[in-house]
């Protein structure tokens, strides 16, 4: 394995700075959304954008981490990672949703959640952790759609979704590929030796059924095939949620409970 791996290129991919931002995605693929601000706790944490939208005449609520594309925009969003004040703001809005049987829709993109002596102290882990246990509980339809970079509970804080989608050059992971040198290898510069072990890239996640679909991006990816990119998401989504329609709020949440139960149903002898 090389540093001119395709995994390792789709590592370098998913962090672009050219990727485009969920509020770029919220813009392209939504109407009439209207942002709401705030956790109700400590503040509003602008690494996480949420509101209320349109798809297809259909309110929906969207949420999504922030991350910059500029020096000035990754400062104002920390990098794209959430105190625990955004993820009680998510939280919020998903009960909101729940209350007001509007489908949830998020979008990720973050290399973690914010891991400094501030967070910890206002509850990151528990945070989190709620996050976790709220939305497996939710009797609405859950999206999840990562657009660059999901990595460690800070991703999977906005993952408890029905159906999980990744586009084609994105990576979904626990740890980072340098981390996880690290820890392996003592030596960080080994990540790009060991991303196709680690099976953090779309395909491979495809065919673990760790996610459900691959939003493929072109062959110039993005942000060049943005325009059909995002009419790949709005077709798949509109079917989707009609189809949400017709299952009771019960049958919604079991389907969600037992994709995750499915994860742990592995046969090693293969």
């Amino acid at each position: 394995m090389t540093n001119n791996s395709i995994e390792w290129k789709k590592v370098q991919l998913a962090r672009s700075k050219d990727r485009p931002t969920s509020r770029v995605m919220i813009d392209s693929l939504f109407d009439q959304f209207t942002e709401l601000h705030g956790d109700r706790y400590f503040g509003d944490d602008p690494a996480i954008i949420g509101g209320i939208a349109k798809l297809d005449d259909q309110p929906v609520t969207v949420i999504g981490v922030m991350k910059g594309n500029s020096i000035e925009s990754n400062l104002s969003t920390n990098f794209g990672m959430v105190h625990p004040e955004g993820y009680r703001k998510a939280l919020r809005l998903m009960k909101q949703a729940e209350k007001f049987r509007r489908p949830i829709i998020t979008f990720i993109d973050t290399p973690g959640a914010y891991p400094g002596i501030g967070a910890e102290e206002r509850g990151q882990a528990e945070a989190i952790a709620r996050n976790l246990f709220e939305m497996s509980r939710l009797t609405v339809p859950v999206i999840a759609i990562i657009l660059g970079e999901a990595a460690s509970g800070g991703a999977i804080g906005l993952a408890v979704a029905n159906q999980v989608w990744m586009l084609e050059n994105s990576i979904y992971c626990i740890l980072s590929p340098e981390g996880f040198a690290s820890i392996l290898y003592k030596d960080s510069t080994k990540a790009p030796d060991i991303v196709e072990q680690m099976k953090i890239t779309a395909d491979a996640l495809l065919e673990l059924g760790i996610v459900d679909a691959v939003i493929e991006e072109g062959e110039n990816g993005l942000p060049q095939n943005l325009v059909s990119v995002c009419y790949q998401l709005r077709m798949k989504l509109s079917s989707t949620l009609k189809s949400y329609k017709k299952m009771k709020p019960k049958a919604i949440q079991k389907e969600r409970m037992e994709r995750f139960r499915k994860f742990g149903d592995v046969d090693y002898e293969k």
